[in-house]
């Protein structure tokens, strides 16, 4: 639907922000967002239609915010150590904004038009990949194109930070190591093509 964004919409989204970050998903009810804006709850309907809308605004968000986290890695001429910061940058930004990424990816229904919102930054990151293997920085595996290989690198990196997120063996588990040597083993399959096989 066609939202209106005016001094009212942004307040309540600003409302929606600050439960989201104080109390997590659970808070973002139509009335415990009207009520944090001091508005009633008809504001909340005639702007989003309701709580999933401004749901919505926060998957949109918070995808935003973690592509622009990515983009912030620079590209060097060492595309495998590029690759290694934006796996990390990607860990930064879901260990330190937890409850977004539960809205990004366990609580939100969105849109389709927010999803493409949300994924429209997700053409940077297989940009970056079809230029470091345009200059044989990289080697692609298998039968992999480069939206292929960046889906095999974002599953990678989202399966581990679930876990964490989860707090799933967070006792016995040092997830930060996991992570960093489970993003080394994958970035080994890119390695150009000139440096596998090569033996002392």
């Amino acid at each position: 639907m066609n939202r209106v964004h005016d001094e009212t919409s942004e307040a309540l989204l600003a409302a929606a922000h600050r439960l989201l970050a104080g109390e997590g998903p659970d808070a973002l009810t139509v009335r415990r967002i009207a009520t944090e804006a001091g508005m009633s709850t008809m504001n909340v309907y005639s702007r989003f239609g309701g709580k999933d809308g401004v749901i919505d605004e926060l998957y949109v968000y918070g995808f935003n915010r973690l592509f622009d986290a990515i983009e912030q890695v620079p590209e060097t001429d060492d595309a495998l150590d590029d690759l290694r910061q934006v796996a990390l940058a990607y860990r930064g930004f879901a260990t330190e904004h937890p409850m977004y990424y539960e809205i990004m990816f366990g609580q939100a229904s969105p849109s389709s038009q927010s999803i493409d919102r949300a994924l429209a930054g997700l053409g940077n990151f297989v940009a970056r990949i079809e230029r470091a293997s345009e200059r044989d920085s990289i080697t692609l595996p298998g039968d992999l194109d480069s939206t292929a290989a960046v889906a095999w690198l974002w599953g990678t990196c989202h399966g581990l930070v679930s876990l964490e997120l989860d707090g799933i063996a967070s006792e016995v588990v040092d997830w930060a190591s996991i992570f960093a040597s489970a993003i080394d083993v994958a970035l080994a399959g890119l390695r150009p093509a000139s440096t596998h096989g090569i033996s002392n």
